[in-house]
């Protein structure tokens, strides 16, 4: 597996403001990555360095190889900005076609990449329609193409199912997970359910500081395991019927109905100790996840 980004003591000011601090990490080519953070934690700043639109106040950062901005790295990064829009005035397959010559391509290659990449979001069947002609999904769908023209091995995602009713959400995430093997794509996302079902590694920033985050726990070589429970109900007593087990070393409610358990491993698996427990107790649950999940990772408190 080959890394695609590297940044090191990655900083950007604005005056006094200090933007990005001492920003590190990288990014390996393979499962989509989650960018994450509050307004303001300097996403947007980070998306900009990426992209070579502005420069660092201090550290390195190298992109395959080259650095940001640089003409090696033409057609292979693209970015699609949350607020991309399509031209009324032209059929779809016109403006990809147009993207594609941006690029390069001849005017029969282009043509030829625009249906291809059409096919790839499932859209091949608007090609000849307008933007006005489509449902809101629908375009968000053809501007994920017009990001994946000319095979990028890097794709940026702003916010892509921002405004997205579930349905049209739902079809979005299902393109970026089957083009996984096509490129590296980097999300920026509010919604960390999504993120958690898509990426394999999460960056958080908040006020310039950046952390990272694994989306899925591997404790097999560890003695201790956490696990997190979602129940469907409130029921009395919870923590302190699960603290009875004797795997379990502690529990604690991270928000309503959702118990997060550290627990020492032996011979029978712990989630199938827990969910006899919970059969025996009459606990209807809804979720069940190895590890902490995602939005406990970023804002728990220090219970544990």
């Amino acid at each position: 597996m080959s890394t695609l980004i590297h940044a090191t003591g990655l900083t950007k000011q604005y005056g006094n403001k200090l933007a990005l601090d001492q920003v590190s990490f990288e990014i390996q080519q393979g499962a989509p990555v989650a960018l994450v953070g509050p307004n303001g934690a300097g996403k947007t700043t980070l998306f900009s360095l990426l992209c070579g639109y502005i420069l660092p106040t201090k550290g390195t950062l190298n992109i395959i190889g080259n650095n940001p901005g640089s003409s090696e790295l033409f057609g292979k990064l693209s970015a699609l900005p949350q607020d991309a829009q399509l031209d009324p005035r032209f059929s779809i397959a016109h403006q990809l076609a147009f993207y594609g010559q941006l690029q390069g391509l001849s005017n029969k290659q282009s043509h030829a990449e625009a249906i291809r990449v059409l096919e790839l979001v499932g859209l091949a069947d608007v090609a000849k329609q307008r933007s006005d002609d489509l449902s809101h999904g629908m375009r968000k769908r053809v501007t994920i193409g017009q990001a994946l023209i000319g095979k990028p091995q890097i794709v940026m995602l702003d916010e892509a199912t921002a405004g997205l009713d579930p349905i049209h959400a739902r079809e979005v995430r299902e393109v970026v997970a089957n083009l996984s093997s096509e490129a590296t794509f980097i999300l920026s996302s509010h919604d960390l359910t999504e993120l958690e079902r898509l990426c394999s590694h999460v960056l958080h920033l908040d006020k310039g500081k950046l952390t990272e985050h694994p989306t899925h726990s591997d404790h097999n070589e560890l003695e201790s395991g956490f696990i997190t429970l979602l129940l469907s109900e409130h029921y009395p007593d919870v923590e302190a019927k699960i603290q009875a087990l004797a795997e379990v070393s502690k529990v604690y409610m991270s928000q309503a109905k959702e118990y997060v358990i550290e627990y020492q491993k032996t011979a029978t698996p712990f989630d199938i100790t827990i969910l006899q427990h919970c059969y025996q107790q009459g606990w209807r649950y809804r979720q069940l996840v190895n590890g902490h999940t995602l939005e406990n990772q970023i804002f728990k408190q220090e219970q544990i």
